[in-house]
């Protein structure tokens, strides 16, 4: 049987890119995943079994909504302003879909990427949600029909201020 700790470091690929999906900025995703880390291996012992994949994402979207809370309390200095030109190919499909998750609740962009680019079922989107499955379904169908529309090019596609 695996030690508690191997278990923990063969989701760091996975915490990572789940964390950079939800910050869209590699060092707060790499401070967010140490974060979520620390805790798990201070917390081993509350630990009781189960499925370690959920606790350890209930634990990065905890710490990742405190820290947006801090992050909307302080004040907007600079807006940035991209003048690279614009991409072609696989290249501009992926900056789309970038730009239309950036306009999706954080509630709804999380639920879609736990399901989507990390595969969880929805019933552990819900564990780690702390919400009930109908509730993640609506997220997820929100979500979906919010990123439809912005790659449709029917809502424009807002940048978010980070």
């Amino acid at each position: 049987m695996p030690d508690f700790r191997d278990s923990v470091e063969t989701m760091i690929p996975a915490l990572r890119r789940y964390a950079r999906a939800l910050t869209h900025d590699r060092e707060a995703a790499d401070d967010l995943v140490q974060d979520t880390l620390v805790r798990a291996l201070r917390a081993e012992k509350l630990f009781l079994g189960g499925d370690l994949r959920a606790w350890l994402y209930t634990i990065l979207t905890n710490l990742n909504r405190n820290r947006r809370r801090s992050l909307a309390r302080r004040p907007v200095l600079a807006e940035y302003h991209d003048d690279a030109p614009e991409p072609s190919g696989t290249e501009a499909e992926g900056r789309d879909i970038a730009r239309a998750l950036a306009t999706l609740p954080d509630d709804q962009r999380s639920a879609l990427l736990l399901v989507a680019l990390e595969g969880l079922s929805y019933r552990d989107v819900a564990e780690i949600q702390g919400v009930p499955i109908g509730t993640v379904m609506s997220r997820l169908a929100r979500a979906r029909t919010q990123i439809r529309s912005v790659l449709d090019g029917e809502r424009p596609a807002l940048r978010r201020v980070k």
